[in-house]
Parts: structure tokens; C-alpha cells; sequence
């Protein structure tokens, strides 16, 4: 079992959780994710590592309330405990000094792109990542991925902060005046089939970080299985990331909408 050290709202119904995992902490890298369960008939949930801290031995999850599992999640309290918390799983980011590369992330999509907004400065890249949601109160961690960015385009639906518009319009902004050699794509599916739409457009290697329905986590249920490049691949052993111009987006979001 793992301890909760901390926890807060984000924003009605997203809550980050600070939670005690010291061995996930030192191994975890850009990009892996942990299977969460929360009591003994719980089912399990993948969740993005978002953060972690060697000295404290603590890791960060940020969970969307959706759902009656993430539910359950969301009414722990500090001091609590987490049932099980298995990771760090998947193939972490592949990083490498590229240039410049362009995270985009939107609505909770944010979280898990902050520690590949991070890992990408550090290797020397000029980074800079649009960020969106439908609101400014519905905009996630902005403080933090300043931190980490050399430039931060912030794109609303609504207009209330930032710029109005989609995601897509604020990364093609940025393609249209410098070369961007990666763009890195996070959140909802649909928002990610037509990040992919846009840069397959201007010739811009993407890369694209898949949410699908797991079960297990380690490849032995196939809940997870995409097609890229004509191939069955499993997101939760083969990914999570993958390249965006070789996913089939309309068959993923097919299979996201099994349970609906």
C-alpha cells in the first residue's frame, strides 16, 4: 500500500495527489505510468507519473474525476492509502537534442506533458509548448510548465485567457514562423488526431502519447491495442508514445467509446 502525503485541487475535478513510492520514484523516467488500484475489488487505472522526487520518495499523479474509479481516487485524503500502485511501465521519451520541438498538451493532457516539457529542455531544446483547455479555470499547472519552457502559448475555447482558439491553431502559429523540428502531443484522442492532421501538413515529425483503455497494464489483456503503420501494437508495453502520422485515430476512437 502507498500513503497519500498530499493532495489538491487542481480545479473541480482535477485533483493532484502526492503519494509515497520511493522505489517508482528513482527509476521513473519521462513518459512511464503507473497502474493505480484503489480497494481490493478496485479495478485498475493507468495514470501518468507527472512528477517525481527522489529525496521525498514521492511520486505525482494528477487524476481526472470521470469515472467511479477515479472517483474512489478522488475521495482519499492525505494519510490515506493507495490499495496497489505498480509501475514505472511503458517506454519512457525518447529525448534527444532536436532543436526546437513543440509540446502541446490539453486539459489534463498538461500533467503527463510536463515531465517530456522538462526532459526536453534539459537535453537542450528550445521548447516551446502550447497549452489549452476550454477555460482559463480549467487551464492546468501554467506555473510550472513556464518553468520549464522557453516560450508558453496558451490557447482557450472560449477566449477567457490567452488566445482564442484550438490547440491546433496555436501550434500552427508557431510552425508558421520557425522550424520545428518535433512537435509532442497530449490529451484527448480527438485533440490528438488532428495535432497529427496539422503537422502530417507541414512535414513535422510527431510524436503522439496514447491514452487507451488498459486492463493490466504489462500486454497480457490487449485492451490497449492500437494500429500504427498497419501494425497491432500494445500501448501499454510498445508506448505509450508512438508516431503520431502512423496512428489510426478513428479506430482508437472506436475503441474508447467500448464503455460509453
Amino acid at each position: 500500500m502507498n500513503k497519500i502525503i498530499a493532495k489538491e485541487y487542481l480545479s473541480d475535478k482535477v485533483v493532484r495527489f502526492e503519494v509515497e513510492a520511493p522505489l517508482i520514484a528513482k527509476s521513473r523516467r519521462a513518459g512511464h505510468f503507473v497502474m493505480v488500484r484503489v480497494g481490493k475489488k478496485g479495478e485498475r487505472v493507468p495514470y501518468t507519473i507527472a512528477a517525481a522526487d527522489t529525496t521525498k520518495g514521492t511520486i505525482t499523479l494528477v487524476v481526472q474525476r470521470v469515472g467511479k474509479s477515479s472517483e474512489k481516487l478522488c475521495r482519499l485524503e492525505a494519510g490515506d492509502f493507495i490499495t496497489d500502485l505498480v509501475g514505472p511501465l511503458g517506454k519512457a521519451t525518447h529525448v534527444d537534442l532536436l532543436g526546437t520541438v513543440v509540446c502541446a498538451g490539453g486539459g489534463v493532457g498538461v500533467a503527463p506533458m510536463l515531465p517530456i516539457i522538462e526532459a526536453m529542455k534539459k537535453a537542450g531544446n528550445r521548447v516551446v509548448s502550447v497549452i489549452a483547455a476550454r477555460s482559463k479555470e480549467l487551464l492546468l499547472l501554467e506555473e510550472q510548465v513556464r518553468e520549464h519552457s522557453d516560450e508558453v502559448v496558451i490557447m482557450t475555447d472560449d477566449g477567457s485567457y490567452g488566445k482564442k482558439g484550438l490547440i491546433t491553431d496555436g501550434v500552427e502559429r508557431v510552425i508558421q514562423r520557425e522550424k520545428v523540428d518535433l512537435c509532442v502531443t497530449i490529451g484527448p484522442a480527438i485533440m490528438m488526431k488532428f495535432v497529427a492532421e496539422l503537422t502530417r501538413n507541414y512535414n513535422v515529425p510527431t510524436v503522439a502519447s496514447l491514452n487507451t483503455i488498459m486492463v493490466d497494464g504489462t500486454g497480457m489483456c490487449g485492451a490497449c491495442r492500437v494500429t500504427v503503420g498497419g501494425q497491432t501494437r500494445f500501448v501499454c508495453i510498445d508506448g505509450p508514445e508512438f508516431d503520431a502520422h502512423q496512428v489510426d485515430f478513428d479506430e482508437m476512437l472506436m475503441r474508447l467509446r467500448a464503455y460509453s
